[in-house]
């Protein structure tokens, strides 16, 4: 059956995706000779339609999944669904629908456009977190870190989100307001569950060296958040008082300097501190800033604020007498909630110090021996020499920190110290749509209300199926709350009454262990076989958003840690590789998003170009990590790209498919076999960079070139050709799938693309017999020579000399040198 004269991709693109189905040409497990590759794209919130910023993070690891499996690697890339959280139990409330019905809706939508969009997915291995079968593991997990004190109950203050009425994580926030509604969140104090992911801080911390193939950009995110800062405690005494104020310092060499003290408004000393004149001035500020949150007063475009509370320390050398100010810029729960203060030193104690005309002191002089200004205009922060610094006069500050530090230690009075950013992550909301936690409260054995967790064996906990009025009355009080029947339960310890916790963990929870879930999704004795752990773990290909930075790829690094103690998982790091991709915006310009009614849906696309239009346009449209506009035009010429394509195919099929050449190829035969050798070696070193769109761009010169070179006559033009024509198939079956395997059935193949291989370019094929010179003159560009790859300086000077523009050039001049450089250029340096 020929190749029809018109391109249909409504007409081959449902038949090779059912076709690739009933195959189950995806499916783990059917090859590996070149060993085993995990492919893996961040599973998507089933909280709406799909649009092309899905497509185009999917097609990232679909191309490399088909790729990998054409070079003879056992690939795994499966597909689920994050559907417990806020962001799907938001969008339910407000459509007025249950989130189990609306969730379902969607998976069911997103699911047909990944379909139609052909995704070489295993959909054996699919998941459904919102599914007792998955989230009873999460329970197990909960158990399991209760256990081994990686899970409490703490009572502390919280981000409140006072649009989705809920605790969030400080991950979440985002300029003071909540990264999933953008409503306002502000403190408030209440019990939370925490894992305690800051045991594992210096090992997340160090594990960052071994994520060599992760962008820059998130590692250091990573590092920032985590926040490791060595320093010293020391204690500042307090005038008229035996109490001390313990400060933590990153830079102890400058105490000589310090000319004031801050407290956090909350710190306990506060009020204690206050004298009787300034109480009143105190209190006000106190309870200005409780209203505030955190991210509110510590952004760095906040003004700086603080009052005087009328006390005195008293610096641990000298005695010297500083005041005792509370700001906004302290936080009680880093460090100590107190810091000593040095304007020359630090510029936040230098601005706020101006703005309340506090004094300053220089003690830290550049090494070079350069004098500071008498009157700073700035910080003086970087380390030097000391200077008015007692018995480290003269010291450099890496001395001096020393030498203070070791004194504070043998005396008492303080000690070399680390504190890290990274806090505790309280994961318990108070919402419906998410994992029961597994713990009971009964008064007889549990007073203190610690919470009693659920017996292993009694796992799941089931969400209780409420109705839709519920869910959607239930914001600001936890749903589940209002369910005698989930809340009434029997203590495990002595059978008596007891509560259950009516609060549900965060969907992060959810996302923290999936890929593991993956490989053996209905594994019933653990969350799963630790030999599918062994065999195909870590990932070694992940794509996602550069948002979940701080968030899930921070989470995801601490469980895999813990799943590797509790001899579930053989890794310490969950991946390999991580790609993160750009933002596809609108047409307008923003971001493609539902609350902007810019979205583009995959369908309309499809419905009208077809799938491989699609791929072909979204991968040519840049490299993966930049932002990308919306382009209808550009979409048209991904279109007709592909027509271009069959085009060719098509018209050469009945000489070209079934020709057979065994002799020598010279002349046109051979300049066609170059052009399609060349191009598969540029499209494999593109893929393998992460550079699709230069792929593309690959495949569409080699056709321009084929087209020029189509009038073939001879059985070895004819040969070559076919063989040519193929070989686009080949490369384009990452890219464009479903034309690929349409033109390679036709040529002859008897498999799938995918399952030919990759094949190897020939290598006396891709070298050029002739090469292009620059020729330079005082490093001007005058000409360009071509000559025979293999020529020497002699050969390509000589060609040079010979081409009229350089002759011109040189005409009067005396030659000073020449430079030339292997295959780019030659340069002729001269005077006069």
């Amino acid at each position: 059956m020929a190749l029809s004269e018109k391109y249909e991709p409504s007409v081959i693109e449902p038949k090779w995706q059912q076709r690739w189905d009933e195959a189950k040409i995806f499916r783990a497990g059917r090859s590996g000779s070149a060993g085993k590759k995990y492919v893996l794209e961040m599973l998507p919130y089933p909280s709406g339609k799909m649009h092309m910023g899905h497509v185009r993070n999917y097609l990232i690891g679909d191309v490399y999944a088909r790729y990998f499996q054409m070079k003879g690697f056992d690939v795994v890339h499966p597909m689920g669904w994050d559907a417990f959280g806020l962001p799907a139990e938001n969008a339910a409330i407000k459509d007025g629908v249950h989130p189990a019905t609306r969730t379902a809706e969607n998976i069911a939508s997103f699911k047909k456009e990944i379909q139609s969009l052909g995704y070489a997915y295993d959909w054996s291995l699919e998941i459904d977190t919102s599914k007792p079968e998955y989230y009873r593991w999460n329970q197990w997990f909960f158990v399991k870190m209760l256990e081994r004190g990686l899970v409490y109950r703490r009572f502390s203050k919280v981000n409140w989100c006072t649009g989705c009425l809920t605790v969030i994580a400080n991950e979440q926030v985002k300029d003071g307001t909540c990264e999933r509604c953008e409503s306002k969140v502000i403190d408030k104090e209440m019990a939370e569950w925490a894992f305690r992911i800051t045991r594992d801080s210096q090992a997340l911390l160090d594990g960052l060296s071994q994520l060599t193939q992760w962008p820059e950009r998130i590692t250091a995110a990573q590092k920032n958040w985590i926040g490791r800062s060595e320093g010293v405690e020391a204690e500042f005494g307090i005038e008229g008082s035996l109490k001390k104020i313990r400060i933590f310092t990153t830079r102890i060499d400058t105490v000589f300097g310090c000319t004031y003290v801050v407290l956090a408004p909350d710190h306990k000393l506060v009020n204690e501190l206050t004298t009787a004149a300034q109480k009143t001035v105190v209190d006000a500020f106190v309870s200005k800033m409780a209203q505030q949150s955190k991210t509110e007063r510590t952004d760095e475009a906040a003004p700086k604020e603080g009052v005087f509370t009328g006390a005195y320390a008293l610096n641990p050398f000298d005695g010297s007498r500083v005041p005792v100010w509370v700001a906004n810029f302290v936080l009680s729960d880093y460090g100590t909630g107190a810091v000593m203060s040095v304007p020359a030193h630090d510029q936040r104690d230098f601005d706020f110090a101006a703005q309340y005309k506090l004094p300053m002191k220089v003690v830290v002089h550049p090494a070079t021996g350069e004098p500071l200004p008498t009157v700073l205009t700035e910080a003086y922060t970087e380390d030097g020499v000391l200077q008015n610094s007692g018995e480290v006069t003269g010291k450099t500050s890496a001395q001096a920190r020393k030498q203070l530090g070791a004194k504070l230690e043998a005396e008492g009075r303080g000690t070399f110290a680390i504190t890290y950013r990274q806090k505790d992550w309280g994961f318990s909301r108070q919402r419906y749509w998410g994992t029961p936690i597994p713990i009971v409260y009964c008064e007889k054995c549990d007073p203190e209300r610690k919470g009693i967790p659920v017996p292993l064996e009694q796992l799941p906990v089931r969400l209780p199926e409420i109705d839709t009025q519920a869910v959607l009355t239930g914001k600001g009080e936890p749903p589940l709350a209002k369910v005698p029947s989930f809340v009434n339960t029997t203590c495990p310890k002595c059978g008596g009454p007891a509560k259950r916790e009516v609060e549900t963990m965060d969907t992060f929870v959810d996302s923290c262990w999936y890929y593991a879930r993956y490989l053996s999704p209905k594994f019933d004795a653990a969350p799963f076989d630790a030999e599918a752990a062994k065999k195909y773990l870590p990932v070694d290909v992940y794509v996602g958003g550069p948002e979940h930075a701080t968030m899930h790829l921070l989470y995801f690094r601490f469980w895999t840690r813990v799943m590797k103690e509790l001899g579930l998982s053989p890794v310490d790091e969950p991946v390999i590789r991580l790609i993160t991709q750009g933002i596809v915006n609108g047409p307008d310009g923003r971001k493609m998003s539902k609350r902007w009614g810019n979205v583009v849906a995959p369908s309309t696309i499809v419905q009208k170009y077809g799938a491989d239009t699609c791929r072909v346009y979204v991968l040519f449209a840049g490299p993966p990590e930049r932002d990308f506009d919306w382009s209808d035009e550009q979409v048209e010429g991904a279109f007709r790209f592909l027509k271009r394509v069959w085009a060719l195919a098509q018209s050469q099929q009945a000489k070209c498919a079934g020709a057979q050449w065994n002799g020598t190829y010279d002349g046109k035969a051979l300049e066609i076999r170059r052009v399609a050798h060349k191009c598969l070696k540029r499209v494999s070193e593109a893929i393998e960079r992460l550079s699709f769109n230069t792929a593309i761009a690959a495949v569409m010169e080699t056709l321009n070139a084929l087209q020029a070179l189509a009038d073939v006559q001879t059985p070895a033009e004819c040969a070559a050709m076919g063989e040519a024509i193929r070989i686009v198939a080949v490369v384009m079956t990452p890219i464009a799938p479903h034309l690929a395997d349409e033109v390679a059935a036709e040529y002859g193949a008897q498999k799938f693309t995918v399952e030919t291989g990759w094949p190897a370019f020939e290598p006396s094929l891709v070298v050029d017999d002739v090469l292009p010179y620059a020729v330079q003159v005082n490093g001007k560009l005058r000409a360009e020579v071509r000559v025979p790859a293999a020529a020497d300086e002699a050969t390509v000077r000589a060609a040079a000399e010979a081409d009229e523009k350089v002759q011109q050039a040189l005409v009067g001049k005396s030659l000073k040198k020449v430079v030339f450089v292997p295959k780019r250029l030659i340069n002729f340096v001269v005077a006069g």
